[in-house]
């Protein structure tokens, strides 16, 4: 299987199952239901990868890691938290691998289209306040630039957030710390973007 966030694998016709029900269907042997878990969180996950890695190639080759994890995992699933927060836990393991693994990282610019997509994020509701709307393409790539310049861990809580949609606690669980330490990582990184696009305001 090579995943990519442009191919997408074909798909079984939509169910209105929950993530958890799917899941517990393709550990049962069911591979339609793994094709609908892939179809709904395939390019949350494969953008929060690459926010991190800033090469598409080797998001590529992460997002089709966790999801053989996925599979590697699916008789073991147990319903103890919502499949999207043990999927992205899956992904934060992955990524930690890679990034201690790695020698250098290299940063590719961000195109306007993936700009355009995290800056649209922000406006959801995150509990400390939401970045506002972004009017322009400058100030979507300047968000992108200040994102890559957040501290590691900083910046995946961020990630987690506005790509992944988890909440809080659910940030906690995927990354192994405390509900304060997650909030802390938040605010923080919330804050230091709001000083980098200050000049936007």
């Amino acid at each position: 299987m090579r995943a990519s966030h442009n191919a997408r694998v074909p798909t079984a016709p939509p169910s209105n199952d929950t993530d958890e029900t799917l899941m517990l269907r393709y550990a049962g042997g069911d591979l339609g239901a793994f094709d609908q878990l892939y179809g709904r969180h395939e390019l949350a996950v494969w953008r929060f990868v690459f926010r991190s890695v800033k090469v598409q190639a080797v998001a590529d080759d992460l997002l089709q890691d966790v999801w053989f994890a996925v599979a590697r995992n699916a008789t073991r699933y147990e319903v103890k938290a919502k499949f999207r927060t043990w999927l992205f836990t899956l992904a934060h393991h992955r990524l930690v691998d890679h990034l201690r693994a790695a020698k250098h990282h290299t940063s590719l610019d961000a195109s306007d289209d993936d700009a355009r997509t995290l800056a649209d994020t922000l406006v959801a509701d995150s509990g400390f306040g939401p970045v506002r709307q972004l009017q322009s393409r400058e100030q979507a790539a300047a968000l992108i630039a200040a994102v890559e310049q957040l501290p590691l861990e900083q910046r995946e809580a961020f990630l987690l957030q506005a790509e992944g949609d988890l909440s809080v606690q659910e940030i906690a669980e995927a990354t192994g710390v405390n509900f304060e330490t997650a909030k802390s990582r938040l605010r923080y990184a919330r804050a230091s973007l709001r000083q980098h696009l200050k000049e936007f305001a």
